[in-house]
């Protein structure tokens, strides 16, 4: 098949691009890196905020849509998968319908299905917008909320996801949400990770290397302030046990770099499940303290493993994850080999790669 990817979310498109090459697929990632992460792609499509920036972005965008035609299947890592305006997009993604085959829509991070069901429905016990039935009223979450609800953002997500093919979505929760709207159409694939099968002692020598990678804009919003604040706690009782690895906002290779040295790493305070930045980690054979309830075990229909410290959101059970992993070193080389083999398991980048060309090949013979 020829697969167009549009947008990138964390490395879910390049990664899985790598995955459907392996196929033998035809694949075009056009994306702008995902900002300052700077992931790899075949078409850059990158925004300058300046002064003529977005006259710039516009005519490089108008240049490419003829090579944007002619695919076996379009899939779009958000309804926002370009950086205009939602009004702009209406007309960019009926270009794209009408010159291809088919059209998938990822449900893959923030948008008016995620932001309306966790405001009004809440399936989930906690989000990045609610606590049961308290709503959040941080600074980004009501930002989103007023972004993407009563908005033309709003107007697009739903028109995209009645009028495409299919739906997937990469974590329970998002899946939980547009189920919920389209059974018939959305399906869960995990996200991909290619993978490098690291060594793994079965000793461990202190100090135990926390790692904490922060995004200033989003610091009090994915929770990341409140797990910083316990792992300097964990640093301050237990100093010679301890180090913390700490950066901010720096590109996606350095940002490897950085982790690669850790033992545990801290992600997604309010999530089920772990995103790309912690598979990524746990394919090191690094421990994540974050998302890791019941349902993301369920989802996957994993019966055994469990690698995943489960964090609740609240400073006291983060710092309670943090110090029984401190305390008891002899438990850290299992859950880094059960992380090892709950990516392989899971998350393999050709495994998942063949799920997607399968969800392709239900909604029409693409052969």
């Amino acid at each position: 098949m020829k697969i167009l990817l549009l947008g990138e979310y964390s490395n879910v498109h390049a990664t899985l691009a790598e995955g459907l090459r392996t196929q033998g697929h035809h694949v075009t990632v056009v994306s702008n890196g995902d900002f300052w992460k700077n992931y790899p792609r075949d078409i850059s499509l990158v925004r300058n905020y300046s002064i003529f920036g977005g006259v710039r972005y516009m005519a490089k965008l108008y240049s490419i849509l003829p090579r944007l035609r002619g695919y076996d299947v379009v899939q779009l890592i958000n309804p926002m998968f370009l950086e205009i305006k939602a009004e702009r997009i209406f007309g960019i993604y009926k270009y794209l319908r009408k010159h291809n085959r088919r059209v998938f829509l990822g449900g893959y991070g923030m948008d008016w299905y995620w932001v309306n069901t966790c405001v009004n429905d809440k399936p989930l016990r906690y989000s990045d917008f609610n606590f049961g039935n308290e709503l959040r009223n941080d600074v980004n979450a009501m930002k989103e909320r007023a972004d993407w609800m009563g908005t033309a953002k709003e107007k697009l997500n739903r028109y995209i996801a009645e009028d495409c093919d299919g739906i997937i979505t990469g974590l329970y929760e998002y899946w939980v949400c547009y189920n919920q709207a389209f059974p018939k159409k959305t399906t869960f694939i995990p996200f991909p990770i290619k993978q490098e099968f690291p060594s793994i002692t079965d000793s461990f020598t202190y100090p135990v290397r926390i790692f904490i990678g922060i995004n200033k804009a989003r610091n009090e919003y994915k929770g990341t302030d409140i797990m910083l604040r316990a792992a300097m706690d964990i640093k301050d009782k237990y100093p010679d046990k301890v180090e913390i690895i700490r950066t901010e906002s720096v590109p996606f290779n350095e940002y490897k770099k950085l982790m690669n040295s850790s033992d545990i790493i801290l992600d997604q305070l309010y999530s089920y499940t772990p995103a790309m930045n912690a598979l990524l980690a746990m394919s090191k054979g690094i421990i994540v303290v974050g998302g890791g309830e019941k349902e993301n075990y369920d989802i996957i229909n994993e019966k055994e493993l469990r690698p995943i410290i489960n964090a609740t959101p609240d400073q006291d059970s983060v710092f309670r994850c943090l110090e029984q992993l401190v305390t008891h070193p002899e438990t850290i080389p299992l859950l880094k080999k059960q992380s090892v083999e709950y990516i392989r398991k899971h998350h393999d980048y050709i495994k998942v790669a063949r799920q997607y060309e399968e969800f392709y090949k239900t909604k029409k013979e693409l052969c």
